[in-house]
């Protein structure tokens, strides 16, 4: 029976074969090209407003300018919030592969009582919504006056992203074979040696994968920025949000350039992990 993804192949005339497809396959195909074609329509539709002078019962806007951009610029300080989002995603990146690979290290060489409870209470930040643990999250950082700050988004941040990194570090460090590092200990070498020459180069395409996943994740989160920042600890993601909900009346051109501007951002950044992360090596295990 021929399986309803395959062509079929059809004879109309000798010599010449004709390809016709399943229904189901047409019907893929269909759903697909229409998400496709909704998807580009938003997409193209924020582009176009943003570089319009009116837009109201056309096809296509009726005057263009760039002058937008400057505008938003301006009235949203995006240099403070793009300095800030920077500063928090970096922040995070670093401590989150600091405290991360550690304990991925411990968890890939070591059996201990209660590995498996561990390993389920790192796994919850990244399965749970954020909003879910976000709001009880917010209350204790507000609590002892740490929500409104950069620090208490930081904080935040790292929730979900150390869990990310131990579970992205965890098959690279599997793959590694112990007697490497034996055999170092055996000539001499000590810890820190170990670590540095040995283990270091071994990890680092690992820490790579991770730090890149990491930033992509923190630059786009907005659960648990919001709620944790104020005026001065508001990334990206969060002042797109409140120039859109907040009150007051704003020129829609400026809320769109911005929308740009952060869509641009994120468009790059996954092009940069795409680039330098294989995601079949975040499941990746070794056949041992």
């Amino acid at each position: 029976m021929t399986p309803v993804s395959e062509p079929v192949e059809s004879m109309t005339e000798p010599g010449r074969r004709s390809v016709a497809l399943r229904p189901g396959t047409w019907l893929t195909w269909g759903i697909l090209a229409f998400f496709l074609l909704n998807l580009a329509g938003v997409i193209v539709t924020v582009l176009l407003d943003s570089f319009s002078t009116k837009w109201f019962d056309t096809w296509i806007p009726g005057g263009w300018s760039s002058h937008w951009y400057s505008d938003a610029w301006k009235e949203f300080t995006l240099g403070q919030v793009l300095g800030t989002t920077v500063e928090v995603t970096l922040l995070v990146v670093a401590i989150s592969l600091a405290l991360g690979v550690p304990a991925a290290y411990t968890l890939a060489r070591r059996d201990f009582p209660g590995k498996k409870a561990l390993n389920l209470l790192f796994v919850l930040p990244i399965l749970v919504p954020p909003i879910a643990y976000g709001i009880p999250l917010a209350t204790v950082l507000y609590k002892v006056h740490l929500a409104g700050t950069l620090t208490g988004v930081v904080l935040a941040n790292l929730v979900p992203s150390i869990p990310f990194v131990v579970f992205t570090m965890t098959p690279f460090i599997e793959q590694i074979d112990p007697r490497i590092e034996a055999a170092a200990r055996v000539f001499g070498a000590k810890t820190p040696t170990v670590l540095v020459r040995i283990l270091g180069p071994l990890l680092l395409p690992g820490m790579l994968a991770a730090g890149i996943l990491v930033l992509v994740r923190t630059f786009g989160m907005f659960e648990l920025t919001f709620l944790t920042s104020g005026p001065t600890s508001q990334t990206l993601v969060v002042t797109l949000f409140s120039a859109v909900n907040s009150a007051g009346i704003r020129t829609t051109q400026s809320i769109d350039a911005m929308a740009v501007i952060y869509t641009g951002s994120m468009a790059v950044l996954l092009l940069i992990a795409l680039r330098f992360v294989n995601p079949t090596q975040l499941v990746a295990r070794s056949s041992d």
